[in-house]
């Protein structure tokens, strides 16, 4: 029997409940499926594949049928956890009508199970839209990527008392606009307090602090497959990245060598020939 589904309802009982959020990055199935039997409750395809996997500068270039893509593809790796897909820039800010397009073409054709999107109250009205479509949405609220060339850069947001009481009043346009979470990223400690506190939808924070009712990272920054990216809030549970160099400069060398393949991993006449059912054999 498959796993049951962690579905929104449940995710947002945990502001009350007690048993904090563990979201993380994903876009492939491999990595899907170790996520989801690690026990993640959800899984967000980000805009982040832009950066992470596709090696572009920032999210800005990624397409609506990117996020599609990587969400058929970690929808087929995934039994339990609940899918996140991310609206990509300009796949939203042109109207309310875009917004409900874009985000059914994420559950339609993507599997994503709810939508994220970037913004305060200029964006309400959109997530209004989609959640009267029965589509739920996930707030992202802080250092939105999206806007960097706004914001100068990767920088901490709601430094000031001036920009905490926007940041508040964002929060609250977006949970007046019926969001089920937000993510807050890169703001003070102080400041994701203050939201979490004020608002009774789920908090999820990266770059945050301690107090949200959640946390999510991205998977290969998690697992250290990058080595490259080093911000304050990152904490690497394994180094992948050193181990993977160090195990392909080991298959370099045995392949050089002459030392793999061996016998060990090559088929002999004799030895198919003596089979009932001949042997599954995947190439490149």
């Amino acid at each position: 029997m498959a796993p049951r589904k962690i579905s929104v309802p449940a995710l947002r009982a945990r502001k009350h409940d007690g048993k904090r959020i563990v979201m993380v990055t994903a876009y492939d199935a491999l990595f899907a499926r170790m996520a989801d039997e690690a026990g993640v409750d959800a899984l967000l395809v980000g805009d982040s594949v832009g950066t992470v996997v596709q090696g572009l500068e920032n999210t800005l270039a990624v397409e609506l049928d990117d996020i599609v893509y990587h969400c058929r593809a970690v929808a087929r790796g995934t039994q339990r956890a609940h899918i996140v897909g991310d609206m990509p820039f300009m796949s939203y800010q042109v109207s309310p009508e875009q917004a409900l397009e874009s985000a059914g073409r994420l559950i339609k054709k993507g599997g994503a199970e709810s939508v994220k999107l970037e913004g305060g109250a200029e964006v309400a009205e959109s997530v209004r839209r989609i959640v009267m479509a029965g589509i739920p949405v996930m707030g992202h609220l802080g250092l939105t990527p999206q806007s960097i060339h706004a914001m100068g850069g990767h920088r901490i947001q709601g430094r000031s008392a001036e920009a905490r009481t926007r940041l508040l009043a964002d929060a609250r346009a977006l949970e007046e606009a019926g969001v089920f979470a937000i993510v807050l990223e890169g703001i003070p400690l102080e400041a994701a307090r203050d939201v979490t506190v004020a608002i009774d939808v789920p908090t999820i924070g990266i770059g945050a602090g301690p107090h949200c009712d959640g946390q999510v990272l991205v998977l290969p920054d998690l697992l250290g497959l990058t080595d490259r990216f080093n911000p304050r809030f990152l904490k690497r549970y394994e180094k992948f990245a050193e181990r993977g160099r160090e195990a392909i400069a080991c298959f370099v060398e045995e392949v050089q060598e002459g030392v793999f393949p061996s016998l060990e991993h090559s088929f002999s006449v004799d030895e198919i020939e003596g089979r009932d059912r001949p042997e599954r054999v995947v190439h490149a």
